[in-house]
């Protein structure tokens, strides 16, 4: 394994700076660079007739890895360290991004990770993850169903404590109050390039919808942050998929740490009806691809140079186009929220492995057909 790649220092948040008592309660690993940068889309605006598309690069979150996931680890894995915890333990599917990030940040943290993964559509892009996952030090596990991932989980929390100490428990997409934290922050920090002129405060955000953090902390941000932003996620997963009471309850806890905290904000609760979940664009499955996702990012990479993927980012993105083809988006101003990486994390994990130096249970999805993305 190559040596550890040290975090940058972690910044002053555009949440800090609006609610200054929270400084210092929250402990975080340096894992961004932000604010992540938003401009025009304008040849994707002309061809699906948006008035005035954007887009916030959350590809560029962070050095080590991009996407949504850094904002939330950061609190996690400072809440893990804090806490003395030596490891990690999280959930995902076989390609999961969440797990991946969590690996790669976790090792820059000087955490161990573990990870239980269900199965999923095996495309050349989860097979790259999973060697990705062994190349960045992380204990892998499979879990041939979700109803095993809790048992398998609590056979690993034994060990570990019987090893000297429990690990630190991350949900699945680091969905938690906490984790949530990290895209109440983007909410200010979007609202703060707003104030800047740097864009028009749009009138609706597209994001993709899976656990729900993203979302949950979009929402709760938007509305403390006085934006008067529409937030339309997309639901890409059919794996527990939260509902928009589930999305609500989850960004009021997250607004409870912040009461706690002492910071003024104001007397707000996130209801359902603040929630817009998006549904039509899953396809047969978590991970499968379809095809309009498909076109969806061949046109982004195209017309603007951007890269996405076929589970989260690309579905989300033909549902906007979807949206703006019924006609609702001519006259608005729309952010597409760019959750996915575009950091490659295998260039500081070194020369990835052979699949058979991944566990056993992993070996069968290298060895059986692919789906095309």
């Amino acid at each position: 394994m190559t040596a550890a790649v040290t975090p940058p220092v972690a910044e002053p948040l555009a949440l800090e700076r609006r609610y200054p008592q929270i400084g210092g309660r929250f402990p975080r690993v340096g894992l961004t660079t932000l604010p992540t940068r938003v401009h025009l889309l304008p040849q994707l605006a002309r061809h699906g007739g948006v008035a005035n598309l954007w887009i916030k690069r959350d590809d560029e979150s962070g050095p080590l890895y991009g996407g949504n996931k850094p904002r939330k680890l950061e609190f996690l894995l400072g809440e893990a360290r804090a806490e003395g915890k030596t490891a990690v333990l999280t959930f995902g599917g076989i390609g999961t991004h969440h797990g991946l990030a969590t690996a790669v940040c976790a090792r820059a943290a000087g955490l161990r990770t573990i990870l239980v993964l269900l199965a999923q559509p095996v495309t050349e892009h989860v097979r790259h993850n999973l060697l990705l996952d062994h190349a960045a030090g992380a204990e892998m596990h499979f879990a041939p169903g979700v109803a095993r991932v809790t048992a398998r989980a609590v056979r690993l929390c034994v060990r570990e404590w019987l090893r000297g100490g429990l690990p630190s428990i991350i949900p699945a997409g680091g969905t938690s109050p906490l984790g949530a934290l990290g895209y109440v922050n983007a909410a200010f920090e979007l609202a703060e390039q707003v104030a800047a002129g740097a864009l028009p405060e749009p009138d609706d955000i597209f994001v993709p919808l899976g656990t729900g953090g993203t979302v949950a902390g979009l929402v709760l941000g938007a509305k403390l942050a006085g934006l008067r932003t529409r937030v339309h996620a997309v639901l890409v997963t059919d794996i527990l998929p939260p509902s928009a009471a589930k999305v609500a309850a989850l960004a009021n806890r997250s607004l409870g740490l912040l009461r706690e905290c002492g910071a003024a904000v104001p007397a707000l609760t996130v209801a359902a009806g603040d929630v817009a979940i998006v549904t039509g664009f899953l396809g047969a499955a978590y991970g499968a691809p379809t095809e309009v996702a498909r076109q969806a990012r061949v046109l982004m990479e195209q017309l603007e140079g951007v890269h996405l993927e076929t589970t989260y980012t690309a579905k989300c993105l033909a549902a906007m186009l979807a949206a703006a083809r019924s006609g609702g988006s001519r006259d608005r101003t729309v952010l597409f929220w760019n959750t996915y990486s575009s950091v490659d994390p295998g260039t500081h994990l070194g020369p990835l492995p052979d699949y058979r130096a991944l566990p056993r249970p992993f070996h069968r999805f290298f060895t059986g057909p692919v789906v095309a993305e």
